[in-house]
């Protein structure tokens, strides 16, 4: 069988199992909130459009076939069709909030395709990707209509996944940068590497939380509880900080730097500066914690070749986080 197909089926596989799973959690999620159908049936449908542009990626072949109808036209898809299936239901529809999602689409599409690659226009992609995060900028768009979502975090990974997806393939079609072991399915190697750097992490970080009063024992979480944090975390947030970070920005400085051990220590740092704003800002006892985390994940990058390893000691650690403290 050739590559392409191969690749092609296999992103055919996940998108169906993908768009199973999604649906069928969605909707049990609902009933157990009390969501009515009306407004868990539009959210459930952002869900399963913005699936298939985050799984893109993730597949070589696919990806660069995307890559004929243009970067922009893809984030341009990626966020606005999301936010309208929403807008059926789930989230009040504003012509503001689909200025805003153009916006941010056309900015990181277009970011390479008229600015020429540089430190500066580099280093500003990344913090424009950031500055969208840690500010809220979707928060005014994907407010929920109906009390029973709880709060935004039901919704608010829509559009999230729509970003990531949007500032991955500008940094690989755009400006080419390396291939970094993006994907879902870690190597036997990556998971040994990434389970022992976790245990490091153990052994050094969880001591320093505790000390830090960063972070202190809860009561555990059922099974399910667990299994499903962790698939969320390896697949959303520890692949998307990953590759940003281990991937890209810490390649990006040892390039600059000509130092593995020197953009290992900056992007450790860098990564523990973002978690000020965890639990309210500044918050120094997380960003310490979170940059000796960076560290381990880093060197598990490192050691590996690919941030399929750091993915794992990444998600480890925060499924940990979540299970077992508070």
């Amino acid at each position: 069988m050739r590559p392409m197909v191969k690749s092609l089926g296999s992103f055919r596989a996940a998108l169906l199992i993908g768009w199973g799973v999604l649906g069928l959690a969605g909707m049990l999620y609902a009933r157990s909130r009390g969501i009515p159908d009306w407004a868990a049936l539009p959210a459930v449908a952002a869900f399963l459009i913005a699936y298939p542009f985050y799984l893109v990626p993730a597949f070589p072949s696919v990806r660069e076939h995307v890559s004929g109808m243009g970067v922009p036209a893809f984030a341009l898809a990626a966020a606005v069709l999301p936010y309208l299936a929403c807008c059926c239901g789930a989230v009040q529809f504003e012509w503001s909030g689909l200025a805003r999602m153009v916006a941010v689409a056309l900015a990181l599409g277009l970011w390479y395709a008229v600015l020429p690659p540089s430190r500066i226009t580099d280093v500003a992609f990344l913090a424009l990707v950031a500055a969208v995060l840690l500010g809220h900028y979707f928060n005014p768009v994907y407010t929920p209509v109906h009390a029973n979502f709880k709060d935004l975090k039901n919704v608010i990974v829509i559009p999230h996944l729509s970003l990531i997806s949007i500032a991955v393939m500008a940094l690989m079609l755009q400006r080419h940068v390396p291939e970094t072991g993006y994907g879902f399915v870690p190597s036997t190697n990556e998971w040994r590497i990434g389970l022992l750097h976790f245990c490091y992490f153990v052994l050094i970080g969880l001591p320093l939380a505790l000390l830090l009063h960063a972070t202190r024992f809860a009561a555990p979480k059922p099974v399910w509880y667990i299994a499903g944090t962790f698939v969320g975390m390896f697949c959303v947030l520890s692949l998307s900080e990953e590759f940003l970070v281990r991937g890209v920005l810490q390649q990006w400085i040892e390039d600059w730097t000509l130092s593995r051990s020197g953009a290992l220590l900056i992007a450790s740092a860098i990564f523990g500066l973002l978690h000020l704003w965890m639990g309210g800002f500044p918050n120094w006892k997380w960003a310490i914690v979170a940059g000796v985390l960076g560290w381990f994940c880093g060197l598990a990058r490192n050691q590996a070749g690919s941030i399929r390893a750091s993915m794992v000691t990444h998600a480890l650690v925060a499924t940990t986080w979540r299970a077992f403290f508070a």
